[in-house]
């Protein structure tokens, strides 16, 4: 076996980890074999990293702001809490997890909207041992029970209903809808947000808020050992099921505290704003670990951007003296849209740092955000991570790394890109493109798929045996540069979103008039990418704005409203090879009008049917 790292990468790790506090030092810094991705980190070593968020800024930052809390509705007053106050919420929401049973090792789902009992229960969880498993708020009941199954969740943690915009989604009802029949679940406990009227079941469901009080103010930090569970993040893949990626402890805090503070060159009175959904890896890396590792003042945001009015982010912006936004090419381009004007009467003179995340941004998005929001004079720091990797590992650093338009620049210290042709050799010139693979290990990468380790080891360690495969395509300059290129293997970047054509394809075909699909990504001026299905019917079409108002409704039950096709076109069948598999390169070329280029169709089991294919697509417009 090869050495898994240099002795300047063992060294850098190393030192890093010096910074935190350790209940018990590691004995070896790294052991395994990165071919059979069973590398661990800091072995030996005991922590809690609750304590590293909270405790150990006590003496200095105790009245310091750790948590800003905005509102969905802008006339609702914004609050806050102190390191002082976070730690004392967290310590009684960890003794409430213990009184109902919940003990190390144990899990604990999160389905709620974006509230501080969200970002201390996960607190509460790591302090106790327990492990978190957040689940959008966006996604479905049957979503959220396959994760419930999956995890064996012993208790729900939601509200009774969440805002988000102009809607309220009745949260307690849909985890009423999940939980039936699952005896695992003993406990649902419930936050009170909206006040609607939700039903309880005795001795399973209980009120956050009644709880609460009878509870001590601290909790000791129970120790936990470096590979232990922090948390489980369920993403989807290019096979139907979502994938339960299991981070755990020791190598996640060390990555993500440095990669925050090395990034966005973080100061101690900044106030940094991310924009994501704790339901994403990025609202747990870069909302609640990083920024709180570091002894910063993170802002949590219920909202979305164009509510009330398309200044909502300005207006935050200003109000909060925000220094550090984080937000998704998505929400710069939905915003864009409406026009320059709208930000250009917000003068936001806090603002130093602009950052980007969850999908390549375009060069006309970046030259906006760059013109209008960050008024020509904040850098923009393009980051490419996945839930995978835990935190960032390309990004230029603020101020200090020289930036190009759309790039994500350089990889951080620690971290050894390479670049892999077709046949599976690593491009060693400065220019290359290809595959984007990293060569050697880091602390923050996931450990496993939940439950199935051999499906790990084939998702990432397979394509290019000793590399961990990203899925994404990448270029590299003359500088050395990176630039994404966005997916290469069947997921889709949907506003941010990784979302499976397999999972969406079996959600299509479960309506009984749909006998198979085929779901693709296409341009999309907003959301970057779109869904566009092609669905074959079991017969005649009578109406086909209901088929296509049922296939999307069916989606959303079984997914959520995130899943729902864009686009969807009814055809006689799909391009198939002489082995059954679907030809999806000749629909990406079809969906995205690049006839000329479809290349050679005569191979396929049914030629014919390409030519039906366009000539149905080009009658629908």
């Amino acid at each position: 076996m090869k050495q898994l790292l240099s002795e300047e990468l063992a060294t850098y790790w190393s030192e890093l980890a010096h910074s935190y506090v350790w209940k018990k030092k590691w004995d070896t810094l790294i052991s395994g074999d990165f071919h059979k991705a069973d590398v661990t980190w800091y072995n030996g070593a005991e922590l809690n990293i609750a304590e590293n968020c909270l405790d150990r800024h006590l003496p200095d930052r105790r009245q310091k702001k750790a948590l800003i809390f905005e509102p969905n509705n802008p006339n609702e007053e914004s609050s806050f809490l102190t390191y002082g106050e976070l730690h004392i919420s967290v310590c009684r929401f960890a003794n409430l997890l213990k009184s109902r049973g919940i003990q190390k090792g144990d899990v604990v789902s999160f389905y709620m909207g974006m509230t501080p009992e969200l970002m201390i229960g996960l607190l509460a969880c790591a302090r106790i041992g327990a492990i978190h498993t957040v689940v959008f708020g966006g996604f479905s009941p049957l979503s959220l029970r396959g994760r419930l199954e999956d995890s064996q969740a012993k208790m729900v943690v939601t509200h009774d209903g969440a805002y988000r915009g102009d809607k309220t989604t009745p949260l307690k009802d849909m985890v009423d809808e999940a939980v039936e029949g699952l005896d695992f679940v003993k406990t649902v406990l419930v936050v009170k947000r909206t006040h609607q009227e939700i039903k309880m079941k005795s001795g399973r469901d209980f009120y956050y808020d009644a709880l609460i009080k009878g509870m001590d103010l601290y909790c000791p930090a129970t120790p936990v050992k470096s590979e232990d569970p922090l948390f489980i993040l369920y993403t989807s893949g290019s096979t139907g099921k979502p994938k339960g990626l299991l981070h755990t402890t020791a190598g996640y805090m060390v990555h993500v505290g440095k990669s925050f503070k090395d990034v966005f060159q973080y100061k101690e009175n900044d106030v940094f704003w991310c924009t994501a959904d704790i339901g994403w890896i990025t609202g747990h890396s870069y909302v609640t670990y990083g920024p709180l590792l570091n002894g910063a003042t993170t802002v949590m945001f219920e909202g979305v951007p164009t509510y009330p009015t398309p200044a909502r982010f300005w207006e935050v912006v200003e109000k909060h003296n925000v220094t550090h936004l984080y937000t998704a090419p998505t929400a710069i381009r939905s915003l864009e849209k409406f026009g320059h004007e709208i930000p250009e009467k917000y003068k936001m003179p806090s603002l130093k740092v602009l950052g980007s995340v969850g999908e390549p941004i375009n060069e006309e998005a970046w030259q906006w955000y760059h013109k209008y929001i960050g008024k020509n004079k904040c850098p923009i720091v393009d980051t490419w991570w996945q839930t995978e990797t835990g935190g960032i590992l390309i990004s230029p650093m603020a101020g200090i790394t020289k930036l190009k338009p759309a790039h994500a620049t350089l990889p951080l210290q620690g971290i050894v890109p390479a670049i892999m042709d077709e046949k599976g050799v690593e491009i060693t010139d400065t220019v290359a493109s290809g595959n984007l693979c990293i060569k050697t290990p880091w602390p923050s990468l996931a450990r496993t798929i939940w439950g199935d380790h051999e499906r790990f080891i084939q998702t990432y360690f397979s394509t290019y045996p000793g590399y961990y495969f990203t899925g994404d395509g990448s270029k590299r300059d003359a500088d050395g540069y990176y630039r994404i290129t966005g997916r290469v293997d069947d997921v889709i970047n949907v506003s941010g979103h990784r979302i499976g054509t397999a999972e969406v394809e079996e959600a299509i075909n479960e309506h009984p008039e749909i006998i198979e699909s085929a779901v693709i990504g296409f341009p999309h001026p907003v959301k970057g990418q779109g869904l566009y299905a092609f669905v074959i019917p079991t017969g005649e079409i009578a109406d086909p704005a209901k088929l296509e108002k049922e296939i999307r409704e069916t989606v959303q039950k079984i997914i959520g409203p995130i899943a729902k096709p864009d686009l969807i076109q009814v055809v006689e069948g799909l391009p198939k090879t002489r082995s059954g598999k679907i030809m999806r390169r000749v629909l990406r070329k079809i969906a995205e009008n690049e006839l000329d280029s479809i290349g050679d169709i005569s191979t396929l089991l049914n030629p014919e049917i390409v030519e039906k294919i366009i000539a149905e697509k080009k009658s629908l417009n």
